[in-house]
C-alpha cells in the first residue's frame, strides 16, 4: 500500500482523551456537562447511532441522560419536551436523533433547540455563525474531517479541495471550513460537468455521496488526500465508502479507511461540543 492510512480511531481516542480531561476541569468548577438525547421511534440504525453516543458520554465523563419515545409521538409532545429540555439548566446539550416520523416536521424541531444547546451546529443560527467565521460550535463530522487531516500532518492553506456532495449535513460545512483553513474550494454535485476532471486537479478530496465508487484512482492525482465519509454497502454486501480504497490507495498519498476513519470522528466531535456548550452557557 502506498498511501498513508488515516487512522480516525486513534485520532479520535485523542480528541476523547482531549474532551475528556476538559470535562473533569469543567466538574472542579461544579459544572458538569450534560447531554440529553431524544429519540423518537424504533429505527434500529437510530438506537445504534444513540447508544454509541450514550458510551462516549460515558468514556469521556459526561452525563447523558435519554429519552426514548413512541413512533406514535406527536409533534406537540416532541416540542414540549424541546421546550422543557431548553429551560433545564443542568442539561447543556440537546441532541434530536434524526430521522423522525412522518408526523413530524424535522425544520421545526432543529428550530426549537436552544442555539446554545444545539451541539449538532442544525440550528440556522449556528449555521450562520459558521458560514461568518463567527465563535459557536461546529458541525462534528465536518469538523472531525478537519481534524482527520491536520492530526495526520497536513496542511490545508493554499491548497485545491474538491467537496463532491452538498449536503447540508456534510457536503456545504465541510466547503466553509476548508476554505477558513485557507483552502481553495470547489464543490461538485449530481449535475457536475467533468467530474474526473476536476478532480484530477485536486490536493484534497472529500466524498460524501452515499454512492459506491464515486471515486476511482483515475480521478485521483498523486500524492493527493483522499476523505471518504461515504457509509454504504457493495454487491458483496460488503460495508465500504464512496472511494475504491484498494485502487485509490495505490495513488493516494493518504486515505481514510471505511470502517475507522471519518465514522469516529463524529461522536468524539460531538463530545468536545458538550464541553463548549457547558462553557458557554456558565459564562466560561
Amino acid at each position: 500500500m502506498k498511501a498513508q492510512l488515516i487512522d480516525g480511531k486513534m485520532i479520535s481516542a485523542e480528541i476523547k482523551a482531549e474532551a475528556a480531561a476538559e470535562a473533569a476541569a469543567l466538574k472542579e468548577q461544579g459544572i458538569e456537562p450534560c447531554l440529553a438525547v431524544v429519540l423518537v421511534g424504533d429505527n434500529s440504525a437510530s438506537k445504534v447511532y444513540v447508544s454509541n453516543k450514550e458510551k462516549a458520554c460515558a468514556a469521556v465523563g459526561i452525563k447523558s441522560v435519554s429519552h426514548v419515545l413512541s413512533g406514535e409521538t406527536t409533534e406537540e409532545e416532541l416540542l414540549a419536551l424541546i421546550d422543557a429540555l431548553n429551560k433545564d439548566a443542568n442539561v447543556h446539550g440537546i441532541l434530536v436523533q434524526m430521522p423522525l416520523p412522518k408526523q413530524i416536521d424535522e425544520r421545526k424541531v432543529i428550530l426549537a433547540i436552544s442555539p446554545e444547546k444545539d451541539v449538532d451546529c442544525f440550528h440556522p443560527m449556528n449555521v450562520g455563525n459558521l458560514h461568518t467565521g463567527a465563535k459557536g460550535f461546529l458541525p462534528c463530522t465536518p469538523a472531525g474531517i478537519i481534524e482527520l487531516i491536520k492530526r495526520s500532518g497536513h496542511s490545508i492553506e493554499g491548497k485545491n479541495c474538491v467537496v463532491i456532495g452538498r449536503s447540508n449535513i456534510v457536503g456545504k460545512p465541510v466547503a466553509m471550513l476548508l476554505m477558513q483553513e485557507n483552502g481553495t474550494v470547489t464543490i461538485c454535485h449530481s449535475k457536475t460537468k467533468d467530474l474526473v476532471g476536476i478532480c484530477r486537479g485536486a490536493d484534497i478530496i472529500v466524498s460524501a455521496t452515499g454512492k459506491v465508487d464515486t471515486v476511482t484512482a483515475d480521478m485521483v492525482k498523486e500524492g493527493a488526500i483522499i476523505i471518504d465519509v461515504g457509509m454504504n454497502r457493495n454487491a458483496e454486501g460488503k460495508l465500504c465508502g464512496d472511494v475504491d480504497f484498494e485502487n485509490v490507495k495505490e495513488v493516494a498519498g493518504a486515505i481514510t479507511p471505511v470502517p475507522g476513519g471519518v465514522g469516529p470522528m463524529t461522536i468524539a466531535m460531538l463530545m468536545k461540543n458538550c464541553n463548549t456548550a457547558a462553557r458557554i452557557q456558565n459564562g466560561i
